[in-house]
């Protein structure tokens, strides 16, 4: 998809979007003759300017035939929030309309250069399909829509889109394609395969870690998991050095390319859905995508703890003990809460190798989550108030919201074993929260570290502004908010 910055409509075909907000229809005073039919076509579908609500109307202009599309911003509501769904929603009318270009008059609005620009951003986060397996789709199905120009813009506009939200759109086009590729494609092999690729002249550092480098270093958790399976595991680090000296901040995310449960195995029904277990490594590639293309002024260190979980003859049991990194023993009770065992070795690495003073971690990790917050919200655990406020604040901004759940030492007790440090599940009641507090116990004292449950948010059942059914590509836009908010700050 095109974007494109105007400070006045083209000549030519186009479908013109024109905002609402709330019974505010100033913006449409520039239909000249043809205002009245629009705001009776408004007036007959009860149409109040809703965020995100659209109608659509042919009318006559100098003799040709134009499509308008009225697109709700609501009342109250931020510009931000509001310009992403204004261009978000013009495209989900649009896409597959037959119309090949849309120009989306912002004039009159107010928006400074960074909303207009998320005008352009949230059209282009819309447009991302994946249809690389479909070859049957019918004409009608097909995109037709190649280029939004947003008209009337702030003249910094096009500048802010180029410089900090197309590399963000990037970074989430890559984690929406790792989640949505099937686990036959993507694997722990082949998903370094296709982020080496990706981020190839990005300026981000790149290192991969075998099974014998990781059995070197100890990793009994990790390789625990992955036993099971012909798909050898892999730990990915990425490495990006915008900020001169000092220590990097650590972004660490589950990356389970497939999740059977192992000999814990899973339900028949809905399994083929577990290829998006990996989502939230996805999201930290596609975070640190993002933020080597706009040149961030900050040190981040990314890791990936891939594998797949397999049962077979040669899978890890229910009831065997396993030698983290970290030197820790852990029963395992279940071997389907297997991210935390990934995890957990993961997140000793990274303190051993780089010394962050914060570290986020984000995973697919329990359902759990989902009892407790839907598909609303992701778990937000920390043992820091500021990074917990910061994170949160992160989430208001880019969309990715996130709900501060608690721990506790009542919590921690559950997952003692009889028989090792650890047992890696406790009961089933306050899952996510057992969950977030195994990894604490592989956290280092006076480190700051939140842990980000996003197994509700990884993939979408329903479309929204910004995503079809499907990936989402969340955690990418909160880690990139919180680079800008706190780390370049």
């Amino acid at each position: 998809m095109k974007i494109g910055f105007a400070d006045r409509r083209p000549a030519g075909e186009y479908t013109l979007v024109l905002p609402v907000g709330g019974k505010d229809r100033s913006t449409l005073n520039s239909l000249g003759a043809a205002q009245q039919v629009v705001i009776g076509a408004l007036d007959r579908q009860r149409f109040e300017g809703e965020a995100a609500a659209a109608v659509e109307q042919f009318v006559d202009e100098a003799g040709s035939i134009r499509r308008v599309v009225v697109v709700g911003t609501g009342a109250g509501t931020t510009a931000s929030d509001a310009a992403e769904k204004l261009g978000g929603t013009a495209v989900s009318r649009l896409l597959t309309s037959g119309e090949k270009r849309a120009v989306i008059d912002v004039t009159g609005l107010g928006y400074d250069a960074d909303a207009a620009a998320r005008v352009g951003l949230g059209a282009a986060l819309r447009a991302w399909r994946y249809d690389n397996y479909r070859t049957t789709l019918k004409e009608k199905q097909k995109p037709t829509l190649e280029e939004v120009i947003v008209v009337g813009a702030h003249a910094d506009a096009g500048k802010r889109y180029e410089e900090r939200w197309a590399p963000v759109y990037e970074g989430v086009s890559l984690t929406r394609e790792l989640v949505t590729e099937p686990a036959n494609i993507i694997y722990p092999e082949t998903f370094v395969e296709r982020v080496r690729a990706s981020l190839d002249g990005s300026g981000v550092e790149i290192e991969v870690l075998d099974r014998a480098a990781m059995e070197k270093l100890g990793m009994g958790a990790l390789l625990g998991v992955a036993q099971g399976s012909d798909r050898e595991a892999r730990m990915l680090i990425l490495r990006w050095n915008g900020g001169g000296q000092g220590q990097p901040a650590a972004f660490v995310g589950k990356g389970v390319t497939f999740d059977t449960g192992g000999i814990s195995i899973k339900p028949a029904a809905g399994m083929e859905a577990m290829k998006w277990d990996m989502g939230g490594a996805g999201a930290v590639v596609g975070a640190m995508k993002a933020i080597g293309l706009r040149k961030a002024k900050a040190n981040i260190v990314g890791i990936c703890g891939l594998v797949e979980n397999m049962p077979s003859g040669t899978a890890q049991r229910p009831g065997d003990v396993v030698t983290t990194m970290s030197g820790q023993t852990v029963e395992v009770i279940n071997t389907d809460a297997e991210g935390r065992l990934v995890l957990a070795d993961a997140l000793t690495y990274v303190q051993r190798n780089y010394k962050p003073e914060t570290i986020i971690d984000l995973a697919t990790l329990t359902g759990a989550i989902l009892i407790s917050l839907g598909h609303e919200y992701a778990g937000l655990f920390s043992n820091n108030d500021d990074l917990a406020a910061q994170l949160q604040h992160s989430g208001e901004e880019s969309g990715d919201r996130l709900w501060r759940m608690p721990l506790g030492e009542s919590f921690d007790r559950l997952i003692d074993s009889p028989i090792a440090d650890i047992k890696n599940v406790g009961p089933r009641e306050g899952g996510s929260i057992t969950a977030a507090q195994f990894l604490q116990r592989f956290i280092d004292n006076g480190v700051r570290w939140a842990h980000i449950d996003m197994a509700g948010k990884a993939w979408s059942d329903k479309p929204s502004a910004t995503y079809d059914k499907g990936a989402t590509g969340y955690g990418v836009r909160l880690l990139d908010e919180f680079v800008a908010d706190v780390l370049e700050a």
